[in-house]
C-alpha cells in the first residue's frame, strides 16, 4: 500500500473517530440537560384551602374545598415533573384539627394552626394557599394573588403568578396585591403567597372553576407563575389598567 493511500486511509479514520466523539459529547450533553430540570431540588408547599368540615365559600355540590383541591393537585403534578419536591397540606377532603377536637370554631383555629406550623418547621423553601372567593355580589370575577409584603420574594411570585393568571385566563386586570390581615400569610416565616383563583358567587365564573379544563388553566397558571420565580427572571413590573 502506497504512503499516499495511508495518509488517505488515516485521515478518514481520523474523522470519523472524531466525529464519533461529538456526537458523544452532544449526547452527554442532552443527557444532562434532561436531568437539569428549573425546579430540581425545590421544596414547595401548597396549601389547598379549608375542608372536612370547613367546605368554604359555595353552596350545594360546589364547594371551595373541592375545586381547591383538585387545582392543587394539578399544581403538584406540575412541578413534580419539573423535578421539585411537593409537600400538600392535605390531599383528601380532611381539615387538620386533631380528631378528638370538638366544635367547628375550635377545629377552624387548630387547623389554621397546624397548617401554619407545617409552613414554618417543614423544609419547603416557598409555600402556595389556594383558595376560591365568595361574596354577596354577583358582579365580581376574576383570579388575583396575595402576598405579605415583609418578603420581598412575595410581592416577586405574586406578580409573576398574576401575570399567567392574566395572560391565560384572560377573565382580569387585576395586579398581585399586598395584604396584611391574612393568618397564614401574616405569620408565615417563609416566603409565600395566597392565590384566590375565582369567585363562586359568580355564576358564570362558578360554572368554568367546575370544569376540569378550566382547573388546568388555572393550575398551569400558578405552575408557570412558580417556575419563573425560581429561575431567576428579572422582578416584573406590572402594567397599570
Amino acid at each position: 500500500m502506497s504512503k499516499r493511500r495511508l495518509k488517505i486511509i488515516s485521515f478518514i479514520v481520523g474523522l470519523f473517530v472524531l466525529f464519533f466523539v461529538l456526537q458523544y459529547d452532544f449526547a452527554e450533553d442532552d443527557s444532562l440537560n434532561a436531568w437539569n430540570l428549573p425546579l430540581s431540588g425545590k421544596i414547595i408547599l401548597l396549601d389547598p384551602g379549608h375542608g372536612g368540615p370547613d367546605g368554604g365559600a359555595g353552596t350545594g355540590q360546589t364547594l371551595e374545598k373541592d375545586i381547591a383541591l383538585e387545582i392543587t393537585k394539578k399544581v403538584r403534578d406540575y412541578l413534580q415533573m419539573q423535578g421539585a419536591l411537593v409537600i400538600m397540606t392535605r390531599e383528601t377532603d380532611t381539615d387538620l384539627a386533631a380528631p378528638d377536637t370538638r366544635g367547628y370554631s375550635r377545629r377552624k383555629v387548630e387547623d389554621l394552626k397546624t397548617r401554619l406550623k407545617m409552613i414554618n418547621e417543614g423544609d419547603n423553601d416557598f409555600f402556595v394557599s389556594i383558595h376560591l372567593n365568595a361574596i354577596p355580589s354577583s358582579r365580581w370575577s376574576g383570579a388575583q394573588t396575595f402576598y405579605a409584603p415583609q418578603y420581598k420574594e412575595n410581592a416577586e411570585a405574586a406578580k409573576f403568578i398574576q401575570d399567567e393568571l392574566r395572560t391565560n385566563l384572560k377573565n382580569t386586570t387585576r395586579r398581585a396585591k399586598p395584604i396584611n390581615n391574612v393568618y397564614i400569610l401574616k405569620n408565615a416565616k417563609k416566603p409565600g403567597v395566597l392565590v384566590e383563583v375565582g369567585f363562586l358567587s359568580n355564576p358564570a365564573e362558578k360554572e368554568k372553576l367546575k370544569k376540569d379544563s378550566y382547573q388546568e388553566k388555572v393550575a398551569i397558571s400558578i405552575y408557570q407563575g412558580i417556575t419563573r420565580y425560581y429561575t431567576n427572571e428579572k422582578e416584573l413590573v406590572e402594567p397599570e389598567y
